[in-house]
């Protein structure tokens, strides 16, 4: 089966192909079809994926998959959450992975309370109108590091310090990160919702 993934970012694809790869179904990028991105106004991540997979679903005909995912800062209130991709824009900075992290470094000097959380949230729809999504949230808990450590990944992934392996996700092979992060979390949830009603 072929899903069209709502998502024009090459790592998240890479990510969840592989992740996916259990059931079969081919990922393909939205931008490859010439679709483009679809309005994202809400303040949760399931609204936003949601939104993001019914956009994905009705332009291309085809079963969609979309993650909304974020960081979420406590000493912020939880932000930057659903804004997180613009976050360096804030800030008077172009967006861009490397930019995100260094406006946070910016924004948490000084601040004690480094605890943060990666969420994800991944939607799958069989079409635009299906009426019962398929829903699955990943979360990683952590700290956000002093300095960017790691080349792998992408995103925060080399300031998201993880405790339980004593480094970053930017440090971790690309199979473990995989298997414990947010986004792996909701998509090894998402491959059992697949298998139990998909197929």
């Amino acid at each position: 089966m072929k899903i069209v993934l709502a998502s024009h970012n090459a790592g998240k694809l890479a990510e969840l192909q592989a992740m996916l790869a259990p059931l079969g179904f081919e990922l393909v990028r939205q931008s490859d079809l010439g679709i483009g991105e679809a309005e994202e106004p809400f303040r949760t991540f399931v609204e936003n994926a949601l939104a993001k997979a019914r956009h994905a679903a009705r332009e291309s005909g085809l079963p969609a998959l979309a993650d909304d995912a974020g960081l979420c800062v406590d000493a912020f209130g939880g932000l930057p959450g659903v804004d997180t991709a613009f976050y360096a824009t804030r800030f008077g900075y172009a967006k861009s992975d490397a930019n995100n992290v260094r406006a946070l470094l910016e924004q948490m000097a000084g601040i004690q309370n480094r605890r943060a959380a990666l969420v994800s949230t991944l939607v799958a729809l069989r079409r635009a109108d299906d009426p019962e999504p398929l829903i699955a949230t990943g979360r990683v808990a952590g700290e956000i590091a002093q300095a960017p450590r790691g080349g792998g990944g992408f995103g925060f992934d080399p300031v998201m310090f993880i405790p339980e392996f004593g480094q970053t996700f930017a440090e971790l092979p690309t199979a473990v990160k995989n298997a414990h992060s947010h986004r792996g979390r909701a998509a090894a949830q998402m491959v059992e919702l697949m298998r139990a009603r998909w197929l």
